[in-house]
């Protein structure tokens, strides 16, 4: 039975789900139809921080165009430029076995890709949601729809996944930026340039 997740709500992954190790974090969402005419590219990333929180170097950073970080232990699948469909419109892939010991937290996020350019911000965005699958069994474990309403946002921290002693456990976050790739590069550590 796959678990419901408030914002701000965090869970325990590996403890209660011995033998979890590798899973799929799905990501997905729907734009909704307006007359401004461009198509909307949205991108899932994930940030490999270390304990105090930032990101230090490219390979902490795992996206469309540098998809493996923390030494293979993060994959991203590759780039959903459209969203159409049903399901996960992007996925990345963690192995909780091969993360580096001096990885803390892992952030996942989604940004507008051209979001100036086409005027775009989460406003225009809904049924935006964050789900991690048992890659083994292919079990969905939890969920975490984010149900809020953005407006002007172009940024947004889905969730983030800690470690706690020997264990990962998941935090809901649901946090917009405005400013996108580069505001959340920035408060990650990272430049976007």
């Amino acid at each position: 039975m796959t678990i419901s997740l408030s914002k701000g709500q965090r869970i325990d992954l590996t403890k209660t789900n011995p033998g979890l190790t590798r899973v799929v974090v799905g990501l997905g969402w729907d734009t909704n139809k307006y007359s401004g005419g461009a198509e909307f590219d949205l991108d899932a990333s994930a940030f490999l921080l270390y304990e105090g929180g930032k990101a230090k170097a490219a390979d902490d950073f795992v996206f469309y165009n540098n998809p493996t970080g923390g030494a293979g232990a993060v994959t991203h699948t590759g780039d959903n430029r459209t969203g159409e469909g049903d399901g996960d419109d992007e996925q990345i892939i963690i192995d909780f076995a091969k993360i580096p010991a001096n990885i803390h937290r892992i952030g996942i996020t989604v940004t507008i890709y051209d979001y100036e350019a086409r005027a775009q911000n989460f406003g225009q965005v809904s049924n935006a949601f964050v789900r991690v699958v048992d890659a083994a069994t292919d079990r969905e474990v939890l969920r975490y729809d984010l149900g809020e309403d953005f407006s002007t946002e172009t940024a947004v921290v889905f969730c983030e996944f800690y470690r706690h002693n020997a264990d990962w456990k998941f935090q809901a976050i649901g946090s917009g930026f405005a400013g996108g790739l580069g505001a959340l590069a920035k408060n990650y550590g990272l430049d976007a340039q």
